[in-house]
């Protein structure tokens, strides 16, 4: 199989690292070819901490994929994330020379790259610039500005700020690893792909990723995204907990967790025990699960009201900012027994958890569909998405002039040029972040 046909999606985690290869079928949903899964060593809180750990994990994933789905991987795109990852507003505007022709891409453009050249902590690079709303001429709330005559373009912009090294090291990962780097997205981005549907970004949504070292949030409202943060916890610090508490081995702790954990202490009853093998011939331990689950309980209640602070930081009380569909759980994290009861009880909003089954096709396989690999399934879409727009792009420059006129004359080029620039001004957007990819590239190569 050609390479154009097939992309993947690379999730380096905290706990483990997941290579996903796919293709679109014929009814747009994604066909899973191949899966590779690795214990990820070197990466603590969404951080790279030691590159040859990172290096040998992710060569391990990607092996296994390849061996999966017998085809060769070359390009991936990765997610970042990680405690380093931070989020402001801005606003800004640019002054049109002449206000008689209309706004086009290229004034979005203007103004976006002058975000870019704020001013920020030393260390710190701006990753994202994502448009909110946008003013002509004092005309507030406009989605989508192309097309209308103004003089004075502005936007409002969720900001997107992370550590310049810790991004770096992860291109240093992947480029020593054997593969070339097709883009990076932010991780609660690619999640929201893969679980959100466009209704529940209309109506607005918090969508809390909870992996092993960090939960990502992510707000939408108005099919647009309006807050992203990173807490640096996640399902680790339960497993150290339950560990500490109990005074057992981690993959034992890690073990009750996933068998017999809960969220919600009333759930066990007081002779509920499950007992655990000593080491070396000591004697076996005895665990009721009401402690279990109280150990459980107490970090879960702390990881989730640190988010719905974050929640209501937005302004989630407000009638204007409320999130109509709730919460939506996802990630490794989101499995654990009774969360969406706790989360419904702490924070009073409607919760589901998100699974990545929607945009998958029907003969996948069931371990693909749960909420741990919701990140590598989005990842996967947005490398999809990206090559369809190249696909487009290099169609659109193929033609010559007077094949696109005659086509105009025939009702089905009109249709595939509408669609083309339908999909194009769709990207634009996403654009933003291939150029930060081009830059890590270019820094990569240099490095050399």
């Amino acid at each position: 199989m050609e390479q154009g046909n097939y992309s993947v999606g690379l999730d380096i985690g905290t706990t483990k690292i997941v290579a996903i290869i796919g293709r679109e079928n014929e009814y747009g949903k994604i066909e899973i070819l191949g899966t590779g899964r690795s214990k990820s060593l070197g990466v603590h809180r969404g951080v790279v901490n030691n590159i040859t750990q990172t290096i040998s994990s992710i060569q391990q994933a990607v092996e296994q994929a390849e061996l999966n789905s017998g085809l060769k991987i070359g390009s991936v795109v990765v997610g970042i994330a990680g405690q380093h990852i931070r989020s402001l507003h801005h606003s800004d505007y640019i002054t049109r020379p002449n206000s008689e022709e209309v706004i086009d891409n290229e004034d979005l453009d203007k103004l976006c790259n002058q975000v870019y050249k704020l001013v920020m902590l030393p260390g710190e690079e701006i990753i994202h610039v994502l448009p909110q709303e946008y003013k002509v001429d004092g005309q507030s709330e406009i989605k989508e500005p192309v097309g209308m005559y103004g003089g004075r373009l502005e936007a409002n912009f969720h900001v997107v700020v992370g550590q310049v090294s810790s991004i770096k090291n992860i291109g240093r990962c992947i480029k020593s690893a054997g593969l070339d780097l097709g883009n990076i997205t932010l991780e609660p981005l690619a999640s929201a792909d893969a679980v959100l549907s466009q209704e529940e970004k209309e109506a607005g949504v918090a969508l809390i990723d909870i992996g092993g070292g960090t939960t990502d949030l992510a707000i939408f409202k108005d099919g647009i995204i309006r807050h992203t943060s990173v807490i640096p916890f996640g399902g680790n610090v339960i497993t150290e907990d339950i560990k500490e508490g109990c005074s057992i081995i981690e993959k034992q702790a890690e073990l009750l967790k996933i068998k017999f954990g809960s969220a919600w202490p009333g759930e066990n009853k007081d002779n509920e025990i499950v007992s655990i093998p000593g080491l070396r011939g000591r004697e076996p331990k005895e665990i009721t699960l009401k402690n279990l689950s109280k150990i459980i309980h107490a970090r879960v209640v702390e990881i989730v009201e640190q988010v719905y602070v974050e929640i209501k930081n937005y302004g989630h009380e407000e009638q204007k900012k409320k999130l109509i569909a709730g919460i939506v759980l996802t990630g490794g994290g989101s499995q654990l027994k009774h969360l969406k009861q706790l989360v419904e009880y702490i924070t009073g909003m409607d919760t589901r958890i998100g699974y990545p089954n929607e945009h998958l096709a029907g003969d996948s396989d069931e371990e693909v569909a749960s909420p741990l690999y919701a990140t590598a399934v989005g990842l996967l879409m947005n490398s999809l998405e990206a090559k369809k727009k190249n696909r487009i792009e290099h169609h659109e420059e193929e033609m010559p002039e007077e094949e696109v006129l005659v086509g105009q004359e025939n009702d089905m080029g009109a249709k595939a040029k509408a669609t083309a620039s339908a999909a194009a001004s769709h990207t634009d957007r996403k654009s933003i972040f291939d150029k930060w990819s081009e830059k890590l590239k270019d820094f990569l190569d240099n490095a050399e």
